[in-house]
């Protein structure tokens, strides 16, 4: 997933708008308008740091006399205690971007520090880590490009790029041979299409209706593996639910392809970064 400049501007702006409101009252009040200052963010934890360009745009959108001068690459993995980015500029608008900037910065660095860990896991195997559609509302963008910046695999970023055929639409339908035949017949470009399903029959059924993708929901590490032999290469097998850093590699193990988490995004834990001001 990569940074689409128009998208960002937008996420910008409104999360500009949200924070300052009318104004900064605080900082507007305490500090003269033409008062220059120093200042320096520092990580408080280990971690990936991504999100770097972001917190940099929302520094420029406010004050373009701002000069920002990054310390380590977007990606790279530091200690705590690590001084990663200076700043200068106009005291006002350094601490009324401040908590934007580093919200935004935390949570794409906290993001990826998670999926490096999933794929430090998988040292060895070819099993791919893949994200979801589990993401912050309005920040898709964002949480994924997290994900690939800690070695992740972005997958499915809509309902409009796949056909991933879930209970639901397999009770509407009335099965999984007909939710495809209803797929195949109903959309006019060719598109692939992955089944969810939670048993070995169910694989048997995905496998003759002819779909590209089988996601194993929540089975056990026996059934997985028995699905995987089952479908014996004949398409690509995901397996999802319940993953977690203490269980993945054995999921890997059973021989699946991919493995998605929906973890990465929707229950990330920010990464412990600060700005200190010089003078």
């Amino acid at each position: 997933m990569k940074l689409d400049k128009k998208k960002l501007d937008r996420i910008i702006i409104e999360a500009l708008r949200e924070d300052i409101g009318r104004g900064d009252v605080t900082t507007n009040a305490i500090i003269p308008r033409t008062t220059i200052s120093k200042a320096c963010i520092i990580t408080k934890a280990d971690g990936i740091i991504a999100g770097l360009p972001v917190a940099k745009a929302v520094f420029k959108k406010l004050d373009k006399k701002i000069i920002w001068k990054s310390l380590v690459k977007e990606g790279e993995h530091i200690s705590a205690g690590t001084e990663i980015v200076r700043l200068k500029g106009p005291y006002r608008s350094l601490l009324t971007g401040e908590r934007t900037a580093l919200n935004f910065l935390q949570r794409i660095s906290g993001i990826a520090t998670s999926t490096s860990k999933y794929i430090e896991k998988l040292e060895g195997l070819n099993t791919v880590i893949l994200d979801t559609r589990k993401t912050a509302p309005g920040l898709r963008m964002l949480d994924k490009y997290g994900v690939k910046m800690g070695r992740g695999t972005n997958y499915r970023i809509g309902l409009y790029d796949m056909a991933l055929i879930k209970d639901n639409h397999i009770k509407a339908a009335g099965g999984i041979i007909e939710a495809v035949r209803q797929i195949k017949k109903n959309l006019k470009r060719k598109i692939k299409i992955e089944v969810e399903v939670t048993n070995l029959d169910e694989v048997k059924l995905a496998l003759n209706a002819g779909v590209d993708i089988i996601m194993l929901d929540n089975m056990s590490l026996k059934q997985m593996r028995e699905a995987v032999n089952l479908i014996d290469r004949k398409v690509k097998v995901e397996a999802s639910g319940g993953v977690n850093l203490n269980s993945v590699r054995s999921i890997a193990e059973t021989g699946v392809d991919f493995i998605s988490v929906g973890a990465l995004t929707h229950s990330v834990k920010a990464l412990d970064i600060s700005m200190n001001f010089k003078n």
